[in-house]
């Protein structure tokens, strides 16, 4: 039986950057076409997310949505919500802002300035180079635009600029529309863990997802293109 050889080790410049990478992400701001991205702020943003999130008529811009079901538009799927009140969804995100491991992203409309959804780096591990972009949720008013294309790109940008080998991406495997996103922006599927965790008193199976640094220079270019030459 032949024994497969080891890989080789990785470039020093590499390596190093596992010991400068913070565990909790270091605070950035990222600007797109179409989306901006900065540190969600509790006091400023929980108030407008709610109101864009909680099934009322809602207006953005020149969009608006009648009454709808936030349950299966937004939260069937997340881990928590719908949320009665704004002061439930300040408690969720509060949890997300405090990760000691994890960055909370506001996610703006460019063209109004307005909260549309939150995104998060998630479970940072700098001595092994990965992290996850996930808890990522839009407004029905914003879902189907070009806002979480744009929004995912700009954060593996970053990520990857910084050093990132691995970026995961995690959802339930019962979310059809996380997984097709996923793989329309370029992910890798690798596999589905069976009764990963329980969430709302349910097993959840959790597929898994992945874009590693040496697939970034191909799927870089084919996400620009998505995105800004259509």
């Amino acid at each position: 039986m032949l024994i497969p050889p080891m890989p080789a080790p990785l470039p020093e410049e590499v390596l190093i950057q596992r010991a400068t990478l913070p565990l909790k992400p270091a605070s950035i701001s990222l600007s797109g076409q179409y989306v901006h991205l900065a540190p969600l702020d509790l006091a400023r943003d929980v108030d407008p997310l709610f109101a864009l999130s909680n099934g009322q008529p809602a207006t953005l811009g020149e969009r608006s949505i009648g009454a709808y079901d936030a349950e299966e538009l937004i939260w069937r799927y997340m881990s928590e919500g719908p949320f009665a009140t704004a002061a439930e969804l300040k408690a969720c995100l509060q949890k997300q802002v405090n990760a000691p491991n994890g960055l909370c992203l506001c996610v703006r409309d460019q063209a109004t300035g307005q909260p549309i959804g939150a995104a998060n780096y998630l479970s940072n591990s700098p001595e092994n180079l990965k992290i996850e972009l996930g808890w990522i949720w839009y407004s029905p008013l914003a879902q189907g635009t070009k806002a979480n294309m744009e929004a995912t790109y700009l954060m593996l940008q970053h990520a990857f600029a910084l050093g990132y080998q691995r970026l995961e991406w995690k959802c339930n495997a019962l979310n059809e529309r996380s997984r097709r996103a996923a793989l329309r922006m370029g992910f890798t599927f690798e596999g589905t863990q069976q009764n990963h965790l329980i969430v709302k008193n349910r097993n959840r199976d959790t597929a898994w997802f992945r874009i590693l640094a040496a697939e970034w220079p191909t799927v870089q270019p084919f996400l620009a293109t998505s995105l800004y030459n259509k």
